[in-house]
């Protein structure tokens, strides 16, 4: 691979990093999906900043649980929710004034309370015989 594709991806993975950072905290913003492709930049760029994305203390889980099991934790939904909605809940009642814009907004958090809602669900799971560890399995929506 040449060098500027190279340096190419990694800004791109470097990019998608930060938007998936913002996304933490701006509901509208989603998280998973830019960590996944920062993961697949980092994974053709760079082995260090791969690795390093893989066993992050807080991106490191969405990737996994998202690649092994299609799924998010029951907090990382509850948290989007929470925001999103105290996030448009401020947006249409403090800010916006015109009624066309605050019925964009009840439906734009519609739609991403039902995509949330129907991502799989991370929860743990007792294993007998582990000596009382617990592991995680996945629930449907």
């Amino acid at each position: 691979m040449s060098h500027t594709r190279k340096a190419l991806l990694m800004a791109a993975g470097i990019l998608s990093v930060g938007l998936a950072a913002a996304g933490i905290v701006l509901p509208l913003l989603p998280t998973t999906p830019f960590l996944l492709l920062a993961a697949a930049c980092f994974l053709r760029s760079s082995d260090r900043l791969h690795r390093w994305l893989i066993t992050h203390r807080w991106f490191g889980p969405y990737i996994r649980n998202y690649r092994e099991h299609g799924a998010v934790t029951r907090r990382a939904k509850s948290g989007t929710l929470i925001l999103l909605w105290a996030t448009l809940g401020y947006t249409a009642y403090g800010l916006a004034q015109a009624l066309w814009l605050r019925l964009l907004l009840a439906l734009v958090g519609i739609g991403v309370t039902a995509h949330v809602l129907r991502l799989r669900t991370m929860t743990p799971r007792r294993n007998s015989g582990t000596g009382g560890r617990t592991d995680k399995s996945c629930r449907g929506a």
